[in-house]
């Protein structure tokens, strides 16, 4: 599905552009909720840490505060005493401005790093959440959960998150205590400083609200179009080989420059907001600076205000917008934080269609024959979708090699999910050994059922590391006999490193059938008792197929094996065929029983051999 389309189809269903957040008040509300326990349970193991960093918080803002009294106390203090030639208090004043700059150094020092440790201790245990759920999650999800939204969990928001984490101690709670205890200083001082700051205060809350709304469109649209960006560069990575081979390559470059042109423009109409914002605050605050100097300035004149107090308020002064300034400046980077979090959380709240049965009713088969029996099984998509497999009762006895035929959408690729437990039936029941599938776990299921896909999927690594995927620990010697068997030993031994030669390395590249050819020697060397081939020959050219079909029944061999393949060539090597139409099957028997009794398969039989 294109960008645009998935684009429209979320809007449609009331989430955002990228399809992650809900967008009604109600589901805005249960999202807040998710990404804020969440957050308690990141926090859990870290919660001694996270105190003392809030301990050293406030103590390093106490501190930064005590700087401006002291200078106060020893002006007024300090230099008529030195004036009479008592020079105790001006050097107490000096050291204790020393001490609180050197205390507020340490421990701004301590609660940073700290905070950035206990921020990437945080980020490690998400990812590897993020990672282990998104692998649990069931097949049905990540068939329709674009690849391009997996990729910015784990990136783009990791990073905004990691923001939060690392520096919203330091920033919202630090800059919150620092205009808190500043407040407080001035009032304590002189309580009508404190009433011409709480007028000129009015103005500032007023701009800082309009910043706040104005900012927060800006990022969402920022935001939209960061995952319409990145979503439409995974699509078009994905899917290379369809972009060569109908040259889309100018179409693409359209459509990504026009994206990335949106996301410029939604980031230049942020920079214009901030770019108002912070200047008029800073306006506002000299402007306040320069109020308090002249009310602070005329009250020394009338006796009412020492002079260090006035130098100290003018201080304070400063320092109060400071915080403000920070804030506004890491709002963006909190709204962005924000919104990542409640997306992972969105994430992590899926939970897999196909579960584990618990442990106490969880059953285990410990010698497979590979009998598998479909009881009035049924199965649909979703709860309103239309029967894709029609009630099915169907008896396959161990050993028996069947050959699913049909035309595309017949339900051949449903079965074979059913029998793998990709997806649960939605009526009846599927059995393996007079086992319930949805009593055996995942891991007992894949003792027992091994599907070889078309794709041929090779993992990073090497040739060896991924046939020994079949049988984790196995020997070099049973590698290569699985190899062998399935006649794929000849090709590796030629790569340059054998084996050992790396799938992703130059040199190590190989065809589509030898990739085939590998997930053949994975399987065997896996030795499940029941093995399903959906359509695993069709990237094999004639001599590879050739070459193939005497290891493909070594492969076979006297396991259960279910073959959905549209080559008759390999269908015909079957024990019984079962040829299937609108998720029905209407024909059932042997290969040459089919063939005689004249119906469709009989039909696809003449066209092949008149293909020949």
């Amino acid at each position: 599905m294109s960008t645009a389309a998935n684009s429209t189809s979320a809007k449609g269903n009331g989430l955002d552009a990228d399809g992650a957040v809900p967008v009604t008040a109600e589901e805005n509300r249960e999202s807040r909720r998710r990404s804020m326990q969440l957050l308690r349970e990141l926090l859990a193991p870290v919660k001694l840490q996270f105190v003392l960093v809030a301990i050293m918080v406030v103590a390093a803002q106490i501190a930064v505060v005590a700087g401006p009294a002291i200078i106060a106390w020893g002006i007024d203090n300090g230099l008529p005493a030195l004036m009479e030639g008592r020079s105790g208090p001006a050097l107490a004043a000096a050291a204790l401005h020393v001490a609180a700059a050197v205390i507020a150094g340490a421990l701004t020092f301590g609660y940073i790093r700290q905070s950035t440790v206990i921020g990437q201790q945080m980020l490690l245990e998400l990812r590897r959440r993020v990672f282990r759920h998104t692998q649990r999650l069931s097949l049905e999800f990540h068939e329709s959960y674009t690849s391009g939204r997996i990729v910015s969990r784990q990136t783009s928001d990791m990073e905004a998150l990691r923001e939060l984490l690392e520096f919203g101690v330091p920033i919202l709670i630090g800059s919150s205590l620092s205009m808190v205890f500043t407040a407080v200083s001035i009032v304590w001082m002189d309580w009508v400083t404190g009433a011409v700051m709480l007028i000129m205060l009015i103005p500032c809350v007023a701009v800082t609200v309009w910043f706040q709304r104005a900012s927060r469109e800006a990022y969402r649209a920022i935001r939209t179009h960061s995952a319409r960006l990145i979503v439409q560069f995974v699509e078009a990575m994905n899917g290379i080989r369809a972009v060569k081979a109908f040259r889309r390559e100018e179409e693409n470059n359209e459509r990504y420059a026009q994206l990335a042109e949106d996301y410029r423009a939604a980031t230049v109409r942020s920079i214009n907001v901030f770019g108002i914002y912070q200047p008029s605050l800073r306006w506002l605050a000299n402007l306040t600076i320069t109020a308090v100097l002249v009310v602070g300035g005329l009250r020394v004149l009338s006796g009412d205000l020492s002079v260090g107090a006035l130098l100290a308020l003018v201080l304070y002064s400063r320092r109060f917008f400071q915080p403000i300034d920070e804030i506004a400046g890491f709002y963006n980077s909190f709204q962005s934080a924000v919104a990542a979090l409640e997306k992972i959380a969105s994430l992590l709240w899926e939970e897999p269609t196909v579960k584990d049965p618990q442990p106490e009713r969880a059953r285990r088969i410990e010698q497979g024959r590979g009998e598998i029996d479909f009881r009035d099984a049924s199965f649909r998509y979703s709860a309103d979708g239309p029967l894709v497999l029609h009630p099915l009762d169907l008896h396959i006895p161990a050993g028996q090699t069947v050959a699913l035929v049909g035309q595309t959408g017949a339900g051949k690729s449903t079965i074979a999910k059913l029998i793998s437990r990709f997806y649960d039936v939605t009526g009846g029941t599927v059995e393996l050994d007079g086992v319930d599938l949805r009593d055996m776990t995942g891991l007992e299921l894949t003792r027992h059922v091994v599907m070889v896909t078309q794709e041929a999927y090779l993992f990073s690594g090497t040739i060896a590391d991924n046939i020994e995927l079949g049988r984790p620990g196995a020997s070099r010697e049973d590698i290569e006999a699985a190899a062998r068997a399935i006649g794929a030993h000849e090709f590796i031994e030629a790569l340059p490193d054998g084996y050992d030669t790396d799938v992703n390395k130059r040199g190590g590249r190989v065809s589509a059938g030898q990739r085939q050819l590998i997930s053949f020697a994975r399987a065997f060397l896996a030795d499940p008792s029941v093995l399903i081939l959906d359509e695993a020959t069709s990237s094999l050219d004639i001599p590879s197929e050739r070459m193939v079909q005497e290891g493909l029944t070594r492969l076979l061999g006297n396991r259960t094996a279910l073959i959905i393949a549209h080559r008759l060539s390999t269908v015909m090597i079957a024990d019984r065929v079962l040829v299937l139409h609108d998720g029905r099957v209407v024909e059932d028997g042997s290969p040459a029983e089919l063939v005689d009794a004249g119906g469709r398969f009989a039909a696809l039989h003449e066209a092949w051999q008149a293909s020949l």
